[in-house]
């Protein structure tokens, strides 16, 4: 892949593998990632879906193979990132209140804390953009789970990044936030690009335009080279499931129908 090449991807992984100690965790993984994309990663508990994340933000180094983010090392590439983590670990008896939180968003601007007006302006129509703004003199620890994920979501957003990082953001949150976050998410994606871990099918359906399905090593495919009938079955939830191998195939457990990309059915899956 040519310089000229990377620099049109915001990432661009080629041929990654990734070890803890001696146990491969991803092995030969190749993809990339075009700019206004909005991806969801999908794949089984353990499979390395968090691994990967942590690879592109640079807060892992691949055994083998290279990565970039916007052209660079992902380390350099953080500051143009906006990252959601799924839980945040924090002392309840800490006095933050949620504007704090969100600023604490621009902590890489500002190390000691002196936010600008214009900075707590900017805090502000995040939370707005997320639904709460409302509660953004409330302290961070009396707010519900879904409410604290929206705060985490206004946090990531407040440095106006290119790239948005999600790691099940959606995990603890009730259906009505869940559906504002994932509206906000899809609004955003016109804007910056989304990589967002998910296990929810109708968020996979609804929101992404491509899914990376991780089970050690990964595969991406455009949402618009899926089986469209297949995927319009799937509508729904109750009756869809994700079957992790080599191909990512998409089933539909009451018809048994199979969402795997047209140009690959018939295909034997040697995973």
């Amino acid at each position: 892949m040519s310089k000229k090449n990377r620099m049109k991807n915001v990432i661009q992984l080629d041929n990654v593998c990734f070890s803890y100690g001696e146990q491969e965790v991803l092995h030969n993984i190749s993809f990339e990632i075009n700019p206004s994309s909005f991806v969801c990663i999908v794949g089984p508990n353990g499979g390395g879906k968090t691994t990967l994340l942590r690879l592109m933000l640079g807060l892992e180094k691949a055994g083998r193979g290279k990565i970039s983010v916007f052209g660079m090392n992902p380390q350099k590439a953080r500051t143009l990132i906006g990252y959601v983590m799924q839980h945040m670990h924090y002392d309840p008896n800490f006095p933050a209140t949620v504007l704090d939180i969100v600023l604490m968003g621009l902590i890489a601007r500002r190390p000691f804390g002196m936010f600008s007006a214009q900075e707590k302006k900017r805090a502000r129509e995040s939370l707005s953009q997320v639904g709460i703004e409302n509660l953004a003199l409330r302290p961070f620890s009396s707010l519900s789970g879904g409410q604290r994920q929206r705060a985490l979501v206004a946090q990531a957003l407040v440095a106006e990044p290119k790239l948005l990082v999600l790691d099940e953001p959606t995990a603890n949150i009730d259906t009505d936030g869940e559906a504002a976050i994932n509206n906000l998410l899809r609004d955003l994606a016109s804007k910056v690009t989304v990589v967002m871990v998910s296990h929810n099918i109708n968020t996979v359906l609804d929101c992404a335009t491509h899914i990376i399905c991780v089970n050690r090593t990964a595969v991406s495919n455009a949402i618009n080279r899926l089986n469209p009938e297949a995927l319009k079955n799937l509508k729904g939830g109750s009756m869809a499931l994700l079957h992790h191998e080599l191909s990512c195939q998409i089933f539909d457990k009451q018809t048994g129908g199979s969402c795997e990309p047209d140009d690959k059915k018939g295909k034997e899956d040697n995973h």
